[in-house]
């Protein structure tokens, strides 16, 4: 279920969604009895999935990672590649794995469809995710959908959880980047269209640039301290979810109802 991307990939694409994954998901991942995580669509080359299992293992010995490509001469070109712990089937939106995920990972996905379709797409894989458990804490499966450039200078995608919407985060190489709103082109699907006056996501970017400008002369002690210093001026207005640790990483994750489009 689902439509052939154009299948585009490169090493490293993902490095840094699938750090921010290990880094804020691996607790759920090593708690669970079979970790499974599931790289949705990744595309005419498998390194994605390859990389995906390597970094998870960084934090969850045990997590499995399936391959998961509606293309069926896409998935017979992975299949060399399977080995322990990694497989790759054929299949879309519906995620042909048994059981319930922990974790679905859609990276430029979405971005061919229209934004209309994209909430059907997200419920669909959000039923799809392994449920949440008051009794240990546990929060659920997570999906993260998003969008990044080529060589995974800049992303930003959306985290969500069986619930739905959870946060949107906004991640980059700070060397490569003049002003945060260059990551508006990097914008899911749900968000791209609506980087425009009056909606949540063009006045976060808007006060992103605001509170950048204002903290160049932290620029003399590199990008990452006006980063920094960008994101926790931003932090009084904005329902900022994470810390300095991963600010310092080129990051900053918002709430989801904080950015969400305008109703009509």
């Amino acid at each position: 279920m689902g439509t052939v991307t154009r299948g585009t990939t490169n090493p490293n694409r993902l490095r840094r969604m699938d750090r921010w994954i290990a880094a804020v998901h691996g607790a759920e991942l090593r708690r669970a009895a079979d970790p499974v995580a599931v790289d949705l669509g990744y595309g005419a080359a498998p390194w994605t999935a390859v990389e995906l299992l390597t970094r998870l293992r960084t934090s969850a010995p045990h997590a499995r990672v399936v391959g998961v490509e509606i293309e069926p001469t896409r998935v017979a070109a992975a299949r060399p590649y399977e080995r322990d712990g990694l497989v790759f089937r054929h299949g879309g939106f519906e995620v042909p794995v048994p059981g319930r995920p922990l974790l679905i990972r859609a990276a430029n996905v979405l971005r061919q469809y229209d934004e209309a379709e994209v909430a059907a797409v997200w419920r669909r894989l959000c039923a799809r995710l392994a449920p949440a458990d008051p009794s240990t804490g546990s929060r659920g499966g997570l999906l993260v959908e998003g969008t990044c450039d080529e060589i995974g200078r800049r992303h930003v995608w959306v985290a969500l959880g069986p619930e739905g919407p959870r946060t949107v985060t906004f991640a980059t190489r700070l060397g490569s980047l003049e002003r945060p709103s260059d990551l508006a082109e990097r914008l899911p699907k749900a968000l791209i269209h609506r980087n425009v006056p009056g909606e949540p996501v063009h006045a976060f970017l808007r006060d992103f640039d605001r509170a950048w400008a204002a903290a160049a002369p932290y620029a003399s002690y590199g990008a990452r301290q006006r980063w920094i210093r960008a994101v926790r001026d931003i932090a009084a207005d904005w329902p900022v979810t994470d810390g300095p640790v991963r600010w310092r990483q080129g990051e900053v994750s918002v709430r989801w109802a904080a950015l969400a489009p305008r109703e009509g």
